[in-house]
Order: C-alpha cells, then structure tokens, then sequence
C-alpha cells in the first residue's frame, strides 16, 4: 500500500451539525411532556373544586385517579427522558470512536515474525501461507502454510514454528491436508477447525492429541471460515458461490448469503473467500470475483457493498481480488486487496477506502506486501499478514504517537 495513510477520505459518518438538532429534539420532548403534565394538573383543580362544590368528601375517586395518572406520567416522561439521553450518549460514543479510528495508524515498516526464509518445507518457512489465526491469549499464531499442506503454530519471538496439523505429504488420508485455505481456533473444544481445501472437506483437529481427527464437513471448497460466539460454524464455499451456517452440533448447513448462482446481483456471489462474522450474526464476505466486500444481515435475502464494487482497479473506490477481512466495531472494514498488494480500510457508509500499509508497489522490503492474503488484529491493534508471495508473515505495529 503506498504510504497514502496521510490522505483524508469522506467518512460519511456523523455530522458534526447533529448537536443543535439533538437540543431540537429534546427541547421538543420536554415541551409535549411539560404540557401534558399541566393540563393534568389543571383537570386535577378542577375535579377538586368540583368534589368541594358538590360537599361530598366521600367520593374522591376521580381526584385520586388523577393523581395516580399525574404520577404515572411523572414516571413516564423520567423513563422517557432517560431512554433519550441513553440513546443521544451512544449515539455521541461511537461518533467519537468512529472519529478516533478515522486517525488510527500503524508503523509502515514491518516485522517478519515467521518464514521469511525463503520458500520452503523447514520449520523456519513457509510456503505460499493463506489463513492465519491468532490464539486467544496472544502468544502466537497459527497459519495455513498450504503449499506444504500442513498447519503450524509460531509462538512469537521464535525462529522457527511447530506443525500442528498435516505436515505428512498432499493426500487424502485422515491424517494428512492438501492445500489449507484457512484455520481456526475452537475455543469450546481445544481443537483446530481446518479449511482443507484441495480435499474438500472441513476437519477438526485436536490441539491436545493429534489422534483426534474428524472430518465435519463434506463436499465443499472452503475458502474461509468463521466461528459465531454462541458456536456456529460458517464456511464460504467457492466452488458453489455461498456462505452456510452449520449450527453446533447440526448436521446440516443452511445459506446465510449467496446461494442464487455466480453472479454481481445483491443476492449473488463470485467466488466467495474470507469471511468475518460479528456478535449479531451479520455476515461479511470477500467476493473476490466481484471485486468487492458484501455485508449479509442476518436472514436477509440479500447483501450490501461495504467495500470496492467499482470492478477490479488501484482507485480509491476500488479493489482487486480482496481476501482477508476484518470488521472493526465500529462498523470499518479491515480487507487484504490481493492484487493490489496493500490493506485497505473502508470507513462505515463510504464509497472509499484509503491505503493504511504496503501499497508501495509489489516487493519484499519491510513497507512492501506481495499478494497478501491472511488478515489479523490482536487485543493491542498490532496487524498481522498472510505475505503470501513473500512466504512470511508480517506484523505491522500500532502506532501509538
């Protein structure tokens, strides 16, 4: 990515005209509030009189019925007005992060923190990596190392990794992988979750004894795969032009995007790959064929472009075979533009994504990427690459001045 993370790009976010209708809105509330609660106590008077006039003291029901309304409206326009100045203070909180990750940047020198020995089957290369995936605790990385049909583990700060899966030839026995796209850590099982690609199949595979191997999904061309928090496998399949979800421990995948035929439709997929799902089930797909990153809803019966869109290109609108993806919070999508060589960021609700590293033409010096492929943020923002023509992986460092 050429060192363009100084350029500004319309964010289309909140606008910094929102606070004088925030006090509009909220003047109007208290107004409509202010004067029902007078005209109640303008009933209550009345009712009052009325009841002394007519010297029955017995019968106040009305006058305690007005009361009792004159305090449940009391109560109601606190709630009301609390709710209000929740949803104004939310409102005002992800403006600001969305503001303060507008300006976020990392160092445009990386470190190589596995491979980048050359190309290779030792344990200190790679070969051609694609996934990656970063362990809960931070303390290393495990990668698809998929030309040499294995997946293996580099604990930060070593020179060489550990294979963790395959790493006993191409083929098809249980026991051995053919060109891994992707992995996955699985939390609940201690176990690896493996996109065997060239086998077309799904496997887990136990962290705590290699003799537990299971195949779990069949028949499919897994390009990336996600697990949900409540357990949920997702897979992109690239043969087919879909995204499934298996639900734990179901048997059976149902489409959450795609699944009408190739195509650049909003219900259509081109070779769909990496993929990222956030806490509400929203599906987010690299489709790479199109060019473009799509954003499925949950049960929706179409997707959203949240990223390129505009063909294959170097503008800022556009991208070129993107892979790895991540989604901020905030609603920012991280993507890995392949052919571009270089990470883009893609603001919430804009056309246009700038540069954040690489982009400095194709090559293998430090601010350099070659065809990057795996995307990953860990817990301080540090950002990590599938370099995948490079055989390393790198890490961009959080800038934090």
């Amino acid at each position: 990515m050429a060192n363009n993370n100084e350029q500004t790009v319309p964010l289309n976010l909140i606008s910094v005209n929102a606070k004088p209708k925030t006090k509009f809105k909220c003047e109007t509330v208290c107004n409509y509030f202010c004067f029902i609660v007078i005209l109640k106590i303008l009933l209550c008077i009345l009712l009052l009189y009325r009841n002394h006039k007519a010297n029955k003291p017995g019968k106040t029901t009305k006058f305690n019925f007005c009361i009792t309304c004159f305090l449940q409206d009391q109560d109601q326009y606190q709630h009301t007005l609390a709710d209000f100045h929740r949803s104004q203070l939310q409102q005002t909180l992800d403006f600001h992060r969305l503001r303060a990750e507008s300006t976020v940047k990392w160092k445009q020198h990386a470190i190589t923190i596995a491979g980048g020995n050359g190309q290779g089957n030792g344990l200190n290369q790679l070969y051609n990596p694609q996934g990656i995936h970063i362990d809960g605790k931070g303390q290393s990385i495990y990668i698809a190392d998929s030309f040499n049909h294995r997946i293996v583990q580099w604990k930060f700060g070593e020179n060489s990794g550990q294979i963790i899966a395959g790493g006993n030839g191409e083929g098809n026995r249980i026991d051995q992988l053919s060109f891994p796209a992707d992995v996955i850590i699985d939390q609940n099982n201690n176990s690896l979750i493996i996109c065997d690609w060239g086998n077309r199949r799904v496997v887990r595979w136990s962290l705590t004894t290699q003799q537990f191997i299971q195949i779990i999904v069949e028949d499919t061309r897994c390009g990336g795969l996600q697990m949900s928090e409540s357990g949920d496998l997702f897979i992109a399949d690239i043969e087919r032009h879909v995204v499934k979800k298996w639900k734990k421990d179901e048997n059976k995948g149902i489409i959450v995007a795609g699944g009408n035929g190739d195509g650049d439709l909003f219900n259509q997929l081109n070779h769909p790959t990496f993929i990222f799902v956030d806490q509400n089930d929203t599906v987010y797909v690299s489709d790479s064929g199109n060019h473009r990153v799509m954003k499925w809803f949950k049960d929706a019966k179409h997707g959203i472009i949240v990223a390129g869109g505009y063909d294959n290109g170097h503008r800022s609108n556009q991208l070129f075979y993107p892979q790895g993806l991540f989604v901020s919070k905030t609603g920012n999508v991280y993507v890995a533009a392949y052919r571009n060589h270089q990470i883009m960021r893609w603001p919430s609700e804009s056309r246009n994504g700038y540069v954040i590293v690489g982009g400095n033409c194709r090559g293998n010096e430090s601010n350099q990427l070659r065809g990057p492929i795996g995307l990953s943020l860990d817990a301080h923002n540090n950002l990590y690459i599938a370099d995948s023509e490079n055989n390393r992986i790198q890490r961009f460092e959080f800038d934090r001045k």
